[in-house]
């Protein structure tokens, strides 16, 4: 075994665990989870067993992960956010055929309490704010905050909002990194580090 596994906490077996992962304090991974190399499962942390994880995410205390959730590199999920996989759930109605994929891509930050509805996409280095609730598919770069959520500007790769319009043309550069990031039709790419 080459990760960290607390005393406390649950590996089932079958359970892909990449190298120097930390499973901390009561958590419990489910044995169909596969969680990359390097990541961080803080307290009470829950991973469901379709579920995969890539290298270097780091999940704060209070995460459930449920089924139909994917979750690319270097992501960071804040404590105590939530993520759902049914719509409509119904204690007396079984829905488990009905559970609806989330996709959060690399590089993105979802803040502490943050709710995000399933069957949503969250783009490349988006950053949720704390408490927002994620009911559409986010952008990537893209700044979101309240609820229900709404885009407020930009983000560059290394966290830092971009003096840009929501839409239109535009162009900046990241102060701490000096990338150059251009704003077409309402999409903002990295276009030059």
């Amino acid at each position: 075994m080459n990760y960290q596994v607390h005393s406390s906490a649950i590996v089932d077996d079958g359970a892909q665990i990449g190298a120097n992962t930390r499973v901390w304090h009561f958590v419990h991974v489910c044995g169909g989870a596969k969680i990359g190399a390097g990541c961080s499962l803080g307290q009470n942390v829950f991973v469901g067993n379709r579920v995969e994880i890539g290298n270097n995410v780091k999940i704060q205390n209070n995460v459930s992960v449920y089924d139909n959730v994917y979750i690319e590199d270097d992501v960071f999920c804040g404590p105590s956010m939530v993520f759902t996989n049914v719509y409509n759930p119904r204690s007396f109605i079984e829905r488990k055929t009905e559970y609806r994929d989330t996709r959060v891509k690399r590089g993105a930050t979802l803040g502490a309490n943050c709710t995000i509805v399933c069957g949503v996409t969250i783009g490349e280095y988006a950053l949720v704010g704390a408490g927002a609730v994620i009911n559409k598919d986010v952008k990537p770069f893209a700044l979101m905050v309240g609820v229900p959520a709404k885009q407020i500007g930009w983000i560059s790769k290394y966290g830092e909002q971009l003096a840009l319009p929501l839409d239109g043309d535009a162009e900046a550069v990241c102060p701490h990194t000096g990338d150059t990031y251009v704003l077409r039709g309402g999409a903002l790419e990295l276009v030059a580090k």
